[in-house]
């Protein structure tokens, strides 16, 4: 079950729009626990950044290791408390 950000009504994760204010649902399909694990291990490579669709900044990383190791820790902050987010901008806020 997910918090809905529009009135904080619980909903179901695949529940498109909240049932009791329409607010859509902006949850990524992506989950954290595999993006953590692949920027822990291969951070540096920007792997984790592939996983959630954002190319772009994971070719940066890979050609920067992982933005001198900063962008990394960060990257793996923002995954942990649910707040990075995929191509899309849909927070990643599942573990699993």
């Amino acid at each position: 079950m997910l918090i809905c950000r529009g009135c904080g009504h619980q909903i179901h994760e695949s529940a498109l729009a909240c049932p009791n204010c329409g607010a859509p649902n902006t949850t990524s399909p992506k989950r954290i626990l595999p993006a953590a694990l692949l920027c822990f291990f291969l951070g540096l490579f920007g792997i984790h950044r592939f996983y959630v669709g954002k190319w772009g900044t994971g070719i940066l990383q890979l050609l920067t290791g992982g933005g001198f190791v900063v962008w990394t820790v960060y990257d793996f902050v923002m995954i942990i408390f649910g707040n990075f987010t995929d191509k899309q901008g849909n927070r990643i806020n599942l573990w699993t």
